[in-house]
């Protein structure tokens, strides 16, 4: 393998009643420290990223497709009120509530933190999520000659959502549906936020 660059932190995937399905990164650790990002598909599948600094723009904007990268001021907090998220950015203001703990989220526990991490284990897991859950992978081809690895260690359920981009409201909360476009992945169809570790690979030579 090649270079290779971890993010540990959360992602939340939202769907609406308006057809815009959101996926928002808040990454606790990497290697541009702490920052939260948005992957926004709207109903006419316009793709956009909004970042807060053009090194991670950059990064994501290589790894994934998207039709239209906003680089702008963007905060999440939970600081308001546990279990709530507030997302901020001057294109997308959005407000989850995050509740229970999701089955799957309990069966995730279980994996030591150091397995759940591994590139390995991803690979190994990627058949399983194919089955289980529509349009998401652990492994995959990105672009820029990068691999990529996801490592769940935790899923709890969105219970609704409150936001507005572009000045568009979002309406109420709905499923994933259809899979976003981002890359070869997408978040779970029901909304949630989960726990992960992220590597990306640059393949030697790309």
């Amino acid at each position: 393998m090649g270079e290779r660059q971890q993010f540990r932190g959360r992602i939340a995937g939202v769907g609406s009643t308006s057809g815009i399905r959101v996926v928002v990164g808040w990454w606790q650790e990497s290697p541009y420290g702490t920052f939260a990002d948005a992957m926004v598909e709207r109903a006419d599948g316009h793709r956009m990223l909004l970042a807060p600094t053009e090194p991670v723009a950059d990064l994501v904007s290589t790894t994934y497709t998207f039709d239209e990268v906003r680089v702008e001021p963007v905060a999440v907090t939970d600081q308001v009120r546990p279990g709530r998220w507030e997302f901020t950015s001057p294109s997308l203001t959005l407000t989850l509530e995050v509740g229970a703990r999701m089955p799957l989220g309990h069966l995730l526990r279980l994996v030591p933190a150091a397995v759940s991490a591994s590139p390995a284990f991803a690979t190994a897991v990627d058949p399983v999520a194919r089955v289980v859950l529509r349009g998401v992978r652990t492994r995959g081809q990105a672009r820029a000659g990068r691999r990529e690895y996801y490592g769940a260690r935790d899923m709890h359920a969105v219970t609704s959502v409150r936001g507005v981009l572009d000045g568009i409201p979002l309406g109420d909360l709905g499923p994933v549906d259809p899979p976003c476009r981002f890359g070869f992945s997408s978040t779970p169809r029901a909304p949630s936020v989960t726990d992960v570790v992220t590597t990306i690979v640059q393949v030697s030579g790309s």
